[in-house]
């Protein structure tokens, strides 16, 4: 007995679609993005789709455009795990903008949640620590500028500045349109309070201020300067839940991880 040929899907003219018999002309084989894989399609839908609404078959060029339109916003902010801070130093492991900016939302978090429970400062934790993780965004089109050259005087204070906020915008024009407002707050920052403001830059600092003590921590010099003044500028902010953090949990980073995990380390509550 014959083996069975394998089965090849067919473009039948006499098929019925939903108990309706259809004319060649309404077949066509078209690529859903959505329900994928490639599928014999009517115009009026794909069939395949659960939201019939977002289907792009069976819409009209112009909305077929529209739906398809891609926007490289996230896929930009991906891209920080590329940018080397610290360009102008020799580091004994390298840090990425990724890595300062997951932990300064880390620290910012931290440091409000100090000002609403210790201090008593009203602030929004959530907010600052989403607004911490696109503090540096700008910096995926300008790259890292060294801090000697970006404070070295007013002028050059003020050109870079005007920079970070071109860049924050051309940033912002990368998102759909309908994310673009809800998101202009975080990507520049406008949305923080002036306290937040202040507890995200000190968290920034902090970021900076641990990775020297890394680096000075595996024998690196290089960074025992940079260290002195990060220590300085979070002295001279004079904010308490900076303060609070510098006492209590600042000298934990320079343990190793058996003294971090030790018993007497853990307190019931």
């Amino acid at each position: 007995m014959a083996a069975a040929r394998p089965h090849k899907p067919k473009v039948n003219q006499k098929s019925r679609l939903d108990g309706a018999v259809l004319p060649p002309s309404a077949f066509k084989v078209t690529v859903c993005t959505v329900a994928s894989p490639l599928s014999f399609v009517t115009p009026a839908r794909c069939g395949m789709c659960y939201n019939k609404a977002i289907c792009p078959v069976g819409k009209s060029n112009r909305e077929r455009d529209v739906f398809m339109k891609t926007y490289p916003f996230n896929a930009l902010v991906s891209r920080m795990k590329y940018i080397r801070r610290w360009s102008l130093m020799h580091a004994a492991r390298p840090e990425t903008l990724s890595e300062h900016t997951t932990e300064t939302a880390v620290l910012a978090h931290t440091l409000c949640m100090i000002a609403q429970e210790v201090t008593g400062t009203p602030v929004r934790p959530e907010t600052v620590a989403v607004a911490a993780l696109y503090h540096d965004a700008q910096e995926i089109l300008t790259g890292d500028m060294p801090t000697p050259v970006k404070y070295k005087n007013e002028r050059l204070r003020n050109a870079y500045k005007a920079l970070e906020t071109e860049s924050a915008l051309t940033m912002l024009s990368m998102l759909p349109p309908a994310l673009r407002q809800p998101m202009t707050g975080y990507v520049t920052g406008r949305i923080l309070s002036p306290a937040e403001e202040r507890l995200l830059k000190a968290a920034d600092r902090l970021s900076a201020l641990i990775k020297c003590m890394e680096e000075v921590q595996a024998g690196n010099r290089e960074f025992a300067a940079a260290m002195e003044q990060q220590r300085q500028a979070l002295s001279d902010m004079h904010c308490p839940e900076v303060d609070y953090f510098l006492e209590r949990m600042l000298p934990c980073y320079s343990q190793t991880l058996d003294e971090l995990t030790r018993p007497e380390q853990q307190e019931d509550w």
